[in-house]
C-alpha cells in the first residue's frame, strides 16, 4: 500500500496506511478475502433490490451471483449490498411514495462506500428508476441489469398476461360472466415463474427504455427471468462494469438529450406505460437534461406502434424476446432513432443493433405495416383542467371516446368512489366523465395507481366496457381504457381539478391535445375565491418530508432538493 494519490475511489479506503487502512481491510478478511483483493483492482458494488416482499425481484440473489462471476473474471472485486425494495403488488399506499427514498438510499450508499462502479439489479416498477436516479446523482460508472419478465401466464388453455387480465377478469366477475371460483383458479395461472409482469407494463417498459438509452447490454430487456440467457447477461454485465471503471465511463458521459429522445420514441413504438413519462422526467432532472413533458408527445407523433403486446396488442414479453426484443425494434425504426447515441458497450446504439433480426412480424411489425399508425401512443394534453399537462395512453383507449364531451361525476377520493360504484342509483351513463381527484403526489400521498377505475356496475350490466376517466393519479402500465392521468397541478396543490364540480361539462379533445371543463373563467374565479384552504394532515417522518418537497407529475414527482445534483461521488472525509 502507498500513500500516493489514489487512482480509484476504493484506494482511499483499501490502499490507506495506518489504522484506517488496517480497519478497512481487516474487517473484510472475516469473509475469507485474500490480500490480492486489496491490490488496487476495481471494487464493484452490486446494488440488489432482492426481497420476498417484492415477488418480481425474488430471484435477484441468484442473478447477483452470476454478476459476481463476471466481475471476478474481469479482475474486479465484487461486493453485493441490499437496498430497500419496492413491490407495487404488496406495498401500500403506493410504491411510488418510496421511489425517491430508495433513490436517496442508493445515492448515499454509492457515495459512502469504497465503490468504483456499480451494477444495478432491479425488476419491479419503481426499483429500476429509483436505482438509476440515485446512480445518476452519484455519477459513478454504472450498468443496469433488470430481472426479466415471467414466463407467459396460462389460463383456460390460452396465454394470460399479468395485470391486464386481472383487470379484465375482475370486471367479468362484477358483470356476472365469470364465477368467483374461476377467478380464484386464475390467480396461480398468471404468475408461473420468477420475474416481473409479462405485459408491456411499467417494469417491461422501463427495462426496454433503459436498454435503448444505452445503460444496459443489448438484448437484455426482454429475456425471461428464468432463461439461462438472463444469467449469461448477468455475467457479461459484471465483466463490462469493470471495463467502464477502467475507462472512467460514467452515466454523465452516456446520457444526453439524444438518449431521452430515443427513450420517448421507443416508448411510442412499444406501446409503453404512461408511468415511464414520470420516471423519465425524474431521470432527466437528475441527469441535468432539459426534457419537458411536451417532448414526450412531440417525439412520439411520428412513431407508429410496432410491438403487438398487451395491453395495446395481443402477445406477451416472452414472444417479444423470441422475436428479437429491443434490438429488432431499433432496427425497424432505423433513422427515426439517434443511432449515434452512446452506450455502456463503448459502441453506439446503431452499432449495438447492427444486423438485428425480426424473427416474428406478428409480434414486432414494420413501420410500413404497424399495429397502429403514427401518433397513436401517449398524448400530452393541456387546457383549463390541466394547465401543466396530463397524459393519455392512446394505444389502449377507445377510438370513439378520444373526442368526447360529457357531464362530470366527481369524487374527492378513490375510496369514496368505490364505496358508491356499485350503487344502482349512481347518476352515471355512458357519456359521463368519471373524475377522481386527491390522488396526486402530494394529495394521496404518493400518486397511486388508481386511474384504471372500475366501470360502475349499472353500466357493466348495460354492456358498457369503457368510459372517459380523469385523475391526478397514475394507472398500472398493464391497464387499458380511455383514462386521462397525471393531471398537473394536482388538486391538492391547488390545481383547477379541485374546482371541478359534479354536473360540469368536460371536453376531451385528443386530436387538439386539449382537456377542458366548459365553465367560464368568472365562475372558476368565484369558485377559487370561495375554496377553503384544506389544512395539511399533520404527518412526520418520510411522508411529511415527501409532501413538503415533492414536485408535480409533469416534472417527474422527484423531491425538489434532489434534482440537478449530478456529480462525482467523493469519498467521505475521515479524521
Amino acid at each position: 500500500m502507498t500513500s500516493s494519490e489514489p487512482t480509484r475511489r476504493s484506494t482511499s479506503w483499501f490502499g490507506a496506511e495506518g489504522k484506517m487502512g488496517f480497519v478497512h481491510r481487516s474487517k473484510l478478511y472475516n469473509s475469507g478475502r485474500s490480500p490480492e483483493m486489496f491490490d488496487g483492482r476495481p471494487v464493484i458494488g452490486i446494488c440488489n433490490s432482492w426481497s420476498e416482499l417484492t415477488p418480481c425481484n425474488r430471484h435477484l440473489r441468484d442473478v447477483a451471483e452470476a454478476v459476481k462471476r463476471g466481475v471476478l473474471l474481469a479482475g474486479g472485486f465484487p461486493l453485493e449490498f441490499p437496498t430497500m425494495s419496492l413491490g407495487e403488488t404488496l406495498m401500500r399506499p403506493s410504491a411510488m411514495l418510496y421511489r425517491n427514498l430508495m433513490a436517496m438510499e442508493v445515492e448515499e450508499n454509492l457515495r459512502s462506500y469504497p465503490l468504483d462502479g456499480v451494477v444495478l439489479l432491479g425488476g419491479c416498477d419503481k426499483t429500476v428508476p429509483a436505482q438509476l436516479m440515485g446512480a445518476l446523482s452519484a455519477d459513478l460508472p454504472a450498468i443496469v441489469l433488470t430481472g426479466g419478465p415471467m414466463l407467459n401466464g396460462k389460463f383456460r388453455g390460452c396465454d394470460a398476461g399479468s395485470g391486464t387480465h386481472v383487470w379484465q377478469f375482475a370486471e367479468e366477475v362484477r358483470a356476472g360472466r365469470m364465477s368467483r371460483a374461476e377467478f380464484g383458479r386464475a390467480e396461480a395461472c398468471l404468475s408461473r415463474s420468477a420475474g416481473h409482469c409479462t405485459t408491456m407494463g411499467t417494469a417491461s417498459t422501463m427495462a426496454c427504455l433503459v436498454e435503448v438509452m444505452g445503460l444496459s447490454l443489448p438484448g437484455s430487456a426482454a429475456v425471461p427471468a428464468v432463461d439461462a440467457g438472463r444469467y449469461a447477461l448477468a455475467e457479461q454485465s459484471g465483466k463490462r462494469i469493470v471495463s467502464l471503471v477502467e475507462d472512467d465511463v460514467r452515466p454523465s458521459s452516456i446520457l444526453d438529450r439524444r438518449s431521452f429522445e430515443n427513450a420517448a420514441r421507443l416508448n411510442a413504438a412499444i406501446g409503453g406505460s404512461t408511468n415511464a413519462i414520470v420516471h423519465l422526467s425524474a431521470l432527466a432532472g437528475r441527469a441535468e437534461v432539459d426534457f419537458p413533458l411536451e417532448e414526450f408527445d412531440r417525439q412520439a407523433r411520428d412513431i407508429p406502434l410496432l410491438v403487438n403486446l398487451l395491453p395495446s396488442g395481443q402477445f406477451l414479453m416472452e414472444e417479444f424476446s423470441y422475436a428479437g426484443g429491443v434490438p429488432a425494434v431499433v432496427a425497424e425504426l432505423g433513422e427515426r432513432l439517434h443511432g449515434d447515441a452512446r452506450t455502456v458497450t463503448g459502441r453506439t446504439l446503431a452499432e449495438n443493433c447492427e444486423g438485428a433480426q425480426n424473427w416474428n412480424r406478428e409480434v414486432i411489425h414494420s413501420c410500413a405495416e404497424p399495429v397502429q399508425p403514427a401518433g397513436s401512443a401517449t398524448a400530452v394534453l393541456h387546457g383549463n383542467l390541466a394547465p401543466n399537462g396530463a397524459v393519455i395512453k392512446l394505444s389502449a383507449a377507445s377510438p370513439e371516446l378520444i373526442d368526447h364531451t360529457g357531464t362530470a361525476l366527481v369524487f374527492d377520493t378513490v375510496e369514496e368512489y368505490y364505496a358508491r360504484c356499485d350503487d344502482p342509483d349512481l347518476p352515471v351513463d355512458a357519456d359521463t366523465v368519471l373524475v377522481v381527484r386527491g390522488a396526486g403526489p402530494r394529495g394521496y400521498p404518493g400518486m397511486p395507481e388508481i386511474g384504471n377505475l372500475s366501470i360502475p356496475k349499472k353500466l357493466l350490466d348495460a354492456g358498457v366496457r369503457d368510459l372517459v376517466r380523469i385523475t391526478d393519479g397514475r394507472m398500472s402500465g398493464t391497464s387499458y381504457g380511455t383514462i386521462v392521468l397525471h393531471v398537473a397541478p394536482e388538486s391538492a396543490a391547488g390545481g383547477p381539478l379541485a374546482l371541478l364540480r359534479t354536473g360540469d361539462r368536460v371536453h376531451l379533445d385528443v386530436a387538439n391535445r386539449q382537456l377542458n371543463m366548459l365553465v367560464d373563467d368568472a365562475e372558476l374565479a368565484r369558485r377559487a375565491s370561495e375554496a377553503a384552504e384544506r389544512p395539511a394532515d399533520a404527518q412526520g417522518g418520510w411522508t411529511g418530508l415527501y409532501r413538503e418537497h415533492v414536485g408535480q407529475a409533469d416534472t417527474g414527482a422527484d423531491l425538489d432538493f434532489l434534482r440537478g445534483r449530478r456529480g462525482h461521488a467523493i469519498p467521505r472525509r475521515h479524521l
